[in-house]
């Protein structure tokens, strides 16, 4: 494993899993919301989005959260390895509400300048509104996805605590290998 593209619903714990990754196995980390969420939470546009991915992924080793398909053919193209948190919604969704409810609070500052407002979450256009419109429907759309990339070798994780035990199993020295590309 040498260049890592997390993925999950949002709220799942994509960037928590791969800043975590990323410092066990000593390589870079990228955040994808981080390149596309400019100051007052204007959207990048595609063409410099893209072209942040593909500077990241052009490294040798790193760890890349993200689901934005907008540029998912540079990321997942240059992986070898994808991580796929898959939970249950309820999971993901308790996640994110207590997550949602911190950062309004606290004021927390994201990308950029930008923090969660508490009024905002719980309109059609919040982060809530979100989940509910992409859980399930990421579910069903991800295997499809994948085939498209049979060189990626594809970690699904089903729960906090097998994530957990998967990522305390990794060391740099012995993270696992995924299989050579066939010819």
């Amino acid at each position: 494993m040498r260049r890592i593209v997390v993925i999950g619903t949002t709220g799942s714990g994509k960037t928590t899993l791969a800043r975590a990754l990323a410092g066990r196995l000593g390589v870079p980390h990228g955040e994808q919301d981080a390149w596309n969420h400019l100051p007052g939470w204007q959207e990048a546009p595609r063409e410099a989005f893209r072209a942040r991915v593909a500077a990241f992924a052009a490294g040798d080793a790193w760890v890349m959260d993200g689901n934005y398909s907008k540029a998912r053919d540079i990321g997942w193209a240059r992986a070898d390895t994808l991580i796929w948190l898959d939970y249950p919604a309820p999971v993901v969704f308790g996640r994110l509400l207590r997550r949602t409810l911190r950062r309004s609070l606290t004021r927390e500052e994201l990308w950029n300048g930008n923090r969660e407002r508490l009024s905002a979450q719980f309109t059609r256009d919040g982060i809530l509104a979100w989940f509910f419109r992409t859980h399930w429907k990421r579910r069903r759309e991800t295997p499809a996805l994948l085939a498209a990339y049979p060189h990626l070798r594809v970690v699904r994780l089903r729960s906090p605590g097998e994530a957990a035990r998967w990522l305390a199993s990794l060391t740099p020295e012995a993270a696992p290998v995924p299989p050579p590309r066939p010819a």
